[in-house]
């Protein structure tokens, strides 16, 4: 598992004023995936960007967007993030009373479908969409802001997902508060794609930074 995870940097945490040469260099540094978070100021105290900005930054990398919407309701908004070129757009099981239908959206836009789940939701929530899911996020923070604290007890989650996945081709992704003391435990609960915003752009290393990640779960 180790030697196949992912490191997917969230640009939440990258320098605005420049967010094209930040992607250029995570991805150059060796990023996986680059995470872009999508925050409304209502589903999550906060507000981030929209589609307008990952088409912005798509010309910028080659890698897969990985677009985790913390919006509600997200439906609208599907469409709009595949044609500005998301590769992965991920919904919140919390944000709407239609999940399945969102993530049918999202596969019929030709795009991988993900879903997300804040701390206090259980596993069990994903249980009936596992074969409508390419990804399962696993939120490690309470949703809204970067710089938070990694909750320990979702360890448990990530591990209980894990099992229910089973031999599916689903990804296994964990955010928040994901740095080098951490990356080790949330992997060997079963996570494959680790996201993280402050560990790596805290520092003028990104590079440096992307490796401790990697060397903290090998």
């Amino acid at each position: 598992m180790a030697d196949t995870v992912k490191i997917a940097p969230s640009i939440l945490s990258a320098d605005f004023a420049r967010l094209g040469e930040e992607v250029r260099a995570i991805d150059a540094a060796g990023c996986d995936y680059v995470h872009v978070d999508v925050m409304d100021g209502h589903f999550v105290p906060n507000i981030s960007l929209g589609p307008v900005v990952v088409e912005a930054i798509r010309p910028h990398t080659a890698k897969p967007l990985d677009t985790h919407l913390m919006i509600a309701p997200a439906e609208p908004y599907l469409e709009a993030f595949a044609k500005a070129g998301s590769d992965i757009i991920t919904v919140h099981a919390e944000a709407g009373p239609h999940l399945h239908r969102g993530l049918q959206v999202i596969r019929s836009l030709g795009k991988k479908a993900g879903v997300s789940l804040n701390p206090s939701t259980p596993a069990s929530a994903a249980a009936n969409v596992l074969d409508q899911v390419d990804l399962i996020l696993v939120m490690t923070v309470n949703p809204g802001f970067g710089g938070q604290a990694f909750i320990a007890e979702q360890v448990a989650k990530i591990r209980a997902i894990r099992e229910m996945i089973a031999d599916r081709p689903i990804e296994l992704e964990v955010d928040g508060g994901i740095n080098p003391d951490n990356a080790g435990a949330v992997v060997a609960a079963g996570a494959d794609v680790l996201v993280a915003g402050s560990a790596v752009f805290g520092g003028d290393d990104y590079a440096a930074a992307i490796g401790a990640l990697r060397a903290a779960v090998s």
